[in-house]
């Protein structure tokens, strides 16, 4: 008796524990699959003990051609781990004449949210605020219409993670081009009351410029002065993140800041977009910065995540900020999207203002940050980064270890018209071929066999087809020849 009612315990604390079951189960995206006899396998980065040379000559061509094929204006792109920048690179124009450069400034629109995010936990840290505060008792003239009952309170909290019900917008056209109306504050707040809720609040993600405008008047509340004045003092300028400004500069625009252009058209141009400033949604919209001085913010962060650094905030407040504290459509902490990327978490944000586009992501735990920003609408600045970040998984060259053995080999060569073109680098003891333009630039590896003859490394490690080198009489090479084809360089 005494084993079958010690059984039914077992078999009561299993289920239950089975029901504790938390509702929203964090999956990561399924792995892409890899292409036949494609080499997929990520060695790890190690920026210590690897020589990443030869894959930050990839991503340099390898932006370069994606610029042109996709007819973007200009990019920089930078990568960084926790001490320093380990590469950064820009490509293009700044203004459609003159050259891109490193240092170039881009509005960074939605990432000025972790700025604002960033100032909230300040003021939670210092005792001045709670996360789970009402925004009314910060901002007593909130009064948008609520028509969910006795549902839960607007929070901090719920805004932070994007889940407080708030429409998205304030109640203006200020995405509306050509002229891009923005408003101020207090055409934001007086249009409060025409406004109504989109869902009871806690109940469902909804992304909201709205809340995080509604964030920075709290930050202005609370500390007692204006919203640019404490992000200069408390975060920007303590990280010496000069190039950062919480507004479009009407003096550096066409000059260091960088000129939005539109989409691309169906006649192929992109058009340059109207000046704009994002006024009373600074708070969510309206910083402008540099690749540069962004990897400052991510390399505080991860100095922060590991103890290691303790200004601004403190270690655990930032933790938290990285946690999931929604996940609906999509993963949020408090402020920071959380992403699943590499079968990894990362957390960041993306920004998306008229004419430009920008992407932030940082992996604490590995200690490795990227940052894109483009001139450009209608663009994936993400989708650089997964490209980079495809290139600098594949590298396995230690430290030490000869490179560029085939630099002869470097260059174009003309795949049309199947292809735009196939690049050709030398990559440790291998060739590397990439078929341009790619979205994700995978890497056919051949290993060298006899002097011009390669073959092809198979996902097995086996040797596949050959490639043989191509000279003319003068030894120069002119092109290499693969299944009985030929294909002549072009540069």
């Amino acid at each position: 008796m005494n084993q079958i009612v010690t059984y039914l315990i077992l078999l009561f604390i299993a289920f239950a524990c089975k029901n504790d079951t938390p509702k929203f189960d964090i999956k990561n995206f399924p792995n892409e699959q890899p292409r036949s006899g494609e080499i997929i396998e990520h060695s790890g980065i190690s920026f210590e003990n690897k020589d990443y040379t030869e894959a930050f000559e990839l991503i340099d061509y390898w932006l370069e051609a994606q610029k042109d094929y996709e007819q973007i204006t200009g990019l920089t792109a930078i990568i960084t781990d926790d001490n320093e920048t380990k590469w950064i690179g820009s490509f293009g124009t700044s203004d459609g004449i003159k050259q891109m450069k490193n240092d170039n400034k881009f509005s960074i629109c939605s990432i000025s949210k972790l700025f604002t995010s960033v100032a909230i936990m300040q003021l939670v840290d210092a005792g001045k605020i709670s996360i789970d505060d009402p925004i009314k008792k910060h901002l007593p003239w909130f009064n948008i219409s609520n028509s969910f009952g006795n549902s839960n309170a607007i929070t901090i909290k719920s805004i932070l993670s994007h889940s407080a019900g708030l429409p998205r917008e304030s109640n203006h056209p200020y995405w509306s081009g050509p002229e891009f109306p923005f408003p101020s504050k207090q055409d934001v707040i007086n249009e409060l009351g025409n406004q109504k809720m989109l869902y009871p609040p806690s109940k469902y993600y909804q992304y909201s410029n709205l809340g995080l405008s509604l964030l920075g008047y709290v930050v202005e509340e609370v500390s007692g002065v204006p919203y640019s004045e404490y992000i200069n003092n408390k975060i920007l300028i303590p990280l010496s993140m000069m190039d950062t400004k919480t507004f479009m500069s009407k003096d550096d625009y066409g000059n260091s800041l960088s000129i939005g252009f539109s989409s691309l058209m169906r006649n192929g141009k992109r058009e340059k977009v109207n000046f704009f400033n994002a006024n009373g949604i600074e708070a969510a919209a309206g910083f402008t910065s540099t690749v540069g001085d962004i990897a400052k913010f991510a390399r505080w962060q991860m100095k922060l995540y590991d103890g290691s650094e303790k200004d601004i905030l403190m270690p655990e407040t930032i933790k938290e900020m990285h946690k999931i504290y929604w996940f609906d459509d999509v993963k949020y902490g408090l402020g920071f999207r959380i992403l699943d990327f590499d079968n990894e978490t990362w957390v960041g944000h993306g920004g998306s203002c008229p004419g430009y586009r920008s992407q932030l992501i940082i992996n604490p735990d590995k200690k490795i940050a990227y940052s894109v920003m483009i001139n450009s609408g209608g663009t994936s600045p993400t989708k650089y980064i997964k490209g980079i970040h495809e290139i600098l998984s594949k590298v396995k060259t230690f430290k030490g270890t000869e490179i560029s053995k085939f630099k002869e080999l470097t260059g174009s060569y003309n795949t049309q018209p199947w292809v735009g073109e196939t690049y050709v680098q030398s990559w440790g003891d291998h060739i590397a071929l990439v078929s341009l333009p790619s979205d994700e630039p995978y890497l056919r590896l051949y290993r060298n066999v006899d002097n011009d003859l390669f073959k092809r490394v198979l996902a097995n490690k086996k040797l596949g087809e050959e490639l043989e080198v191509l000279r003319d009489n003068d030894n120069t090479i002119i092109g290499y020849k693969t299944h009985q084809n030929i294909y002549k360089r072009s540069k």
